[in-house]
């Protein structure tokens, strides 16, 4: 089974600063790591090469600081990697992402697309949808379980209140959350043979059949035209102690403020 395994290099959002004049992500000096849904994704796929046979090809489009997920995913189990980069992917929404990602997509045979939910740095959910419309493929979306028989996939799709079971046949595109697994971590040999014996090949616009204008800031409808982060108008404050010394803080606290 040929799987393809779509994974993002994103700034860890717990270092994320904004910059109060430009109103931007501050990038520099940021630690960057794989999306975590996209790990999950990736483990799933290495559990299923690893049961039924095949391959696990990892793609990912952004600039050249982005092989270090690749040779990371290569560590952890993945075949193949290849690295969309180009300055015409410049300033992609997630419509000019997914076209990049869906004619990239096209050059391989595979079974299974796997991506995850949404990536930290945007919380949109729509790129690896968005890829499933423009193969023409099914998707299914919150994966929490898969199964495999023969051609088809027995799928939990998670719910706000519950789960469904969907049976689809292959080729489809799955979008992973973290309940589905927990992801391994790279072996010592692993490591080296992701930086030793394994290559991180490179595509770029040229190598896609698409028109360039519809890539990056040109081929993207949407603007952000700015990012906030909420300004803070009160302090917290944090009980210490033993738990019943705290309660009885807090208890009192409230009392004082006619909130209980």
């Amino acid at each position: 089974m040929n799987i393809l395994v779509l994974i993002k290099q994103v700034p860890d959002t717990n270092e994320v600063r904004i910059d109060p004049v430009t109103k931007t992500l501050i990038r520099e000096g940021v630690p960057s790591i794989i999306n975590p849904d996209d790990k999950n994704a990736l483990e799933e796929a290495i559990r299923i090469r690893e049961k039924v046979g095949g391959k696990v090809t990892v793609i990912s489009m952004g600039p050249t600081q982005a092989e270090v997920a690749l040779r990371e995913a290569l560590a952890m189990g993945a075949d193949e990697a290849y690295l969309l980069t180009d300055r015409a992917f410049a300033g992609a929404d997630t419509y000019a992402t997914a076209k990049a990602l869906s004619k990239a997509i096209e050059k391989f045979q595979y079974d299974i697309v796997f991506c995850g939910r949404q990536a930290i740095d945007g919380d949109t959910a729509q790129v690896g949808p968005q890829i499933a419309e423009q193969l023409d493929i099914p998707q299914v979306t919150y994966v929490r379980k898969v199964e495999i028989e023969g051609d088809k996939l027995i799928v939990e799709r998670a719910l706000e209140d519950g789960y469904e079971i969907i049976e689809v046949k292959t080729p489809v595109l799955l979008t992973a959350i973290k309940e589905l697994n927990v992801p391994r971590y790279p072996s010592i040999k692993g490591i080296f043979n992701a930086y030793n014996k394994k290559e991180v090949k490179i595509l770029t616009a040229d190598d896609l059949d698409v028109d360039k204008n519809e890539l990056g800031l040109k081929g993207s409808p949407t603007k952000v035209v700015a990012t906030s982060t909420p300004n803070t108008e009160r302090a917290g404050e944090i009980f210490t102690g033993n738990i019943k010394e705290a309660v009885q803080n807090l208890v009192e606290r409230l009392n004082s403020r006619h909130v209980i």
